[in-house]
């Protein structure tokens, strides 16, 4: 069964940057949908960028385009966000996602989070 585990999250001031990961075992991420969502406190778990399942096509959230970039290495088993420009508003916990079948844009499975706090 496959484990995500997220990791890089902290304390950063705005303006600043982080580079979360998203490592994979117990399967590969080659084939498979990969995302990753953001959950603050108080609101509801939102989307912030994915990989469609081929990893050829990217997409993002309009709240971080032009700022998060998510990219992969399919040798790493290995999925990251790099945030750059930090706001307050971006502080949540941030959770990666992938899906349970391939060739499939679903995302079904999730990780534990990672806490990212930026403050101003």
């Amino acid at each position: 069964q496959v484990q995500l585990v997220e990791s890089g999250g902290g304390l950063v001031q705005a303006g600043g940057s982080l580079r979360l990961s998203c490592a994979s075992s117990g399967r590969t991420i080659s084939n498979y949908a990969m995302g990753w969502f953001r959950q603050a406190p108080g609101k509801e778990r939102e989307f912030v960028a994915r990989f469609n399942w081929r990893g050829t096509s990217t997409y993002y959230a309009n709240s971080v385009k032009g700022r998060f970039t998510i990219s992969r290495d399919n040798a790493k088993n290995t999925v990251y966000l790099q945030m750059n420009s930090l706001k307050p508003e971006d502080t949540a916990v941030y959770y990666c996602a992938t899906g349970a079948k391939m060739v499939s844009d679903n995302l079904d499975y999730w990780g534990q989070g990672t806490q990212v706090t930026v403050s101003s």
